[in-house]
């Protein structure tokens, strides 16, 4: 990463930090809002926790991850980005101070203004690991007394979850985002990312028997796409708890592209509060 940000990023170019467990989950996931973003101006970064070294029935560790990483900088470069491997291990990543040290220094790094990564709940313990060391990572970058290689960011950056896998939960409860990216007119670009990762395809015809790996991120994106009247969409969330920004950096970015999305309770809220400021101003 280059070294001349200062401290506090005084640079107007904004940054966007998506953070993936495994090389493919950010392509399979926020690509399309990434290309989007690099569209506006934005400068990129994709990390991953792991280089994805369980990810092959065939080769070893080692092997496996020269491969993946390899991929997963030709995928990046596709968006004249920077990849960055944390090189914890895939399957046994863990919440705890080693890789929470690596996640910090990760944010003070970058130094984004904008951070994608997993959902809270999804079908895969990393995800949600990986989802849980990136949150505390964004709220504690700018803690002095948390010492490492990098100087502190004093600046929790706006932090959004992408889709859980297929949009469900372990109990296949749906997992509803609030906001939709409409990516229609970059899936090309999304499709051209996801195949730079031949080995996980071959994976996962062994291991899942599914050879429908971009026929699979197609069809999710469309079903996505559909909510919101559009060919192919994107979800997320966006963490809006204490000290975090509140503006919906995503929509400002890109305006009439990011449609919000109510949920049940949400636009009965809204219903009532709309009936009841009809009601007062009659």
């Amino acid at each position: 990463m280059e070294k001349n940000k200062t401290e506090n990023k005084m640079s107007d170019k904004k940054t966007v930090l998506a953070v993936g467990a495994h090389p493919d989950d950010v392509e399979i996931l926020c690509a399309g809002t990434l290309a989007l973003l690099k569209e506006k101006g934005w400068e990129i970064v994709i990390s991953t926790m792991t280089a994805g070294d369980c990810g092959s029935a065939k080769l070893n560790k080692e092997e496996i991850s020269a491969i993946r990483i390899k991929e997963a900088k030709r995928s990046a470069k596709l968006l004249n980005s920077e990849y960055i491997c944390l090189g914890n291990n895939d399957i046994f990543l863990f919440y705890d101070k080693p890789t929470l040290i690596k996640s910090i220094n990760l944010i003070r790094e970058v130094k984004p203004d904008l951070v994608i990564t997993h959902s809270p709940e999804d079908y895969m313990i990393d995800h949600e690991v990986t989802s849980s060391l990136i949150r505390t990572a964004c709220f504690s970058a700018g803690m002095k007394n948390i010492q490492t290689e990098e100087k502190p960011y004093y600046r929790v950056p706006h932090l959004y979850y992408m889709d859980a896998l297929e949009g469900k939960n372990i109990f296949g409860g749906k997992i509803e985002p609030t906001m939709i990216v409409d990516i229609s007119s970059v899936i090309d670009k999304k499709e051209e990312m996801l195949l730079m990762h031949d080995s996980q395809r071959s994976w996962l015809m062994e291991h899942h028997g599914i050879d429908e790996y971009i026929i699979s991120m197609k069809n999710f994106s469309a079903s996505r796409g559909e909510i919101i009247g559009s060919k192919y969409g994107e979800g997320f969330k966006q963490h809006l708890g204490h000290a975090y920004p509140q503006n919906n950096i995503l929509k400002e970015e890109m305006n009439e592209l990011v449609r919000i999305k109510f949920d049940t309770l949400s636009l009965e809220a809204y219903l009532k509060v709309n009936n009841f400021l009809s009601y007062i101003g009659n």
